[in-house]
């Protein structure tokens, strides 16, 4: 997995120049975001091994970059694959394996999965037909392809969808200042972003006041990407302490808090970041509405309620040294740490859920159904 200092131009899906995600056929470069703000470094990403790797160790993170790094690290090796000469069940076997490796690279992403899932349907269609391994590895690299540019076309719709709600239900019609955390933009998706996509969609339409980011430790993805984007973009923001956001809340510079998620459960509660739910708690207190951002993808009908949601649990050293584990140390050497990478933002907590289809709101008794209004998009 080698270094470059300059992006390929071959990500045709983003419309902005500040790319996480460079792609052209047999070629992926990932930005390596443990390097942000100070470095901007690309990862050649050869194979599924280095795309496991990056994404297990944060070089991308945010569930929809997550997603589509896996499936385009799978499609550069096999388009650079010397001489498959198996047959074509072979070539399903290998892809699938390859697939369910990637998956175990962050288990709590439901996009991942997802898209696993999806590209093994895929797989299975065309090997009824297909007479050689090359067809299968030529139909799996284009719905790879498709991927990419169908998050970011949903990104934008996210994006003026929420920005279009959050407008509509504010109590006054000036400018709106925003809360937001972790990241959730260009950096976490295919382009433009979620959460953040909605923060962008206010401030290209002239409606944002301000963007406030939090930190987001112990990984400082807040600090290190959010602000980052804010500023590479011109938006106006202002960056906070996690342990902050109650007391701006209460100096009644918060309009709305936007997030993103990582999972989303049939009953709408919701994992994301950690931090999350302490937010989702202080901004019920102030009566400040709280919306998730998120692709129908990061829907699993399959859970109930967040319960069932596996929280995946990260390397002490985020939080016994600096820089989210990549610094030097601080605390003090023996003691024990819990350091858990996402929390479960209960449903009754939340406001609605901006999707790429709409908002999902609460019905009479202050429920989501969820499933009735995944049924209604997938049917139209």
């Amino acid at each position: 997995m080698a270094n470059d200092s300059s992006p390929s131009n071959g990500n045709s899906a983003a419309d902005n120049t500040l790319q996480a995600i460079c792609y052209s056929r047999g070629s992926l470069r990932l930005l390596d975001q443990r390097k942000l703000p100070l470095e901007s470094v690309y990862l050649d990403i050869k194979d599924s091994a280095d795309g496991w790797f990056a994404i297990k160790e944060m070089v991308v993170r945010g569930a929809p970059a997550i997603a589509i790094s896996a499936a385009l690290s799978l499609a550069v090796e096999v388009f650079n694959l010397q001489a498959f000469k198996g047959p074509p069940d072979e070539a399903v076997s290998f892809l699938d394996s390859k697939l369910d490796y990637l998956v175990s690279s962050r288990p709590t992403a439901v996009n991942l999965s997802d898209a696993a899932t999806k590209l093994k349907e895929v797989i299975g269609s065309v090997a009824k037909t297909a007479s050689e391994a090359r067809i299968i590895f030529e139909r799996y690299i284009e719905a790879a392809e498709i991927m990419l540019k169908e998050d970011f076309a949903s990104n934008k719709a996210i994006g003026s969808h929420g920005a279009s709600f959050i407008k509509l239900h504010m109590k006054s019609s000036g400018k709106i200042s925003m809360l937001t955390h972790c990241n959730t933009g260009s950096l976490a998706t295919a382009g433009y972003g979620t959460a953040l996509g909605v923060i962008r969609a206010l401030h290209f339409q002239g409606s944002l006041e301000r963007a406030y980011c939090t930190e987001t430790r112990p990984f400082n993805q807040g600090s290190r990407l959010t602000a980052y984007e804010l500023v590479h973009d011109n938006i106006p923001a202002t960056l906070i302490a996690d342990s902050a956001a109650a007391a701006l809340m209460n100096s009644g510079k918060v309009d709305a808090v936007v997030v993103g998620a990582d999972r989303v459960a049939a009953n709408g509660d919701t994992a994301n970041k950690i931090g999350t739910y302490s937010l989702a708690l202080c901004a019920k207190h102030h009566d400040i509405p709280f919306y998730v951002a998120a692709p129908l993808t990061s829907v699993d009908l399959s859970l109930p309620s967040g319960r069932e949601i596996i929280i995946e649990e990260r390397s002490a050293k985020e939080l016994l040294n600096t820089r989210g584990g990549l610094g030097e140390q601080v605390a003090a050497s023996g003691i024990s740490v819990w350091n858990p990478a996402f929390d479960v933002t209960p449903a009754d907590l939340i406001s609605g859920i901006v999707t790429e289809e709409g908002v999902i709101t609460k019905n009479g008794s202050d429920t989501f159904d969820i499933k009735a209004f995944v049924d209604k998009a997938t049917s139209r």
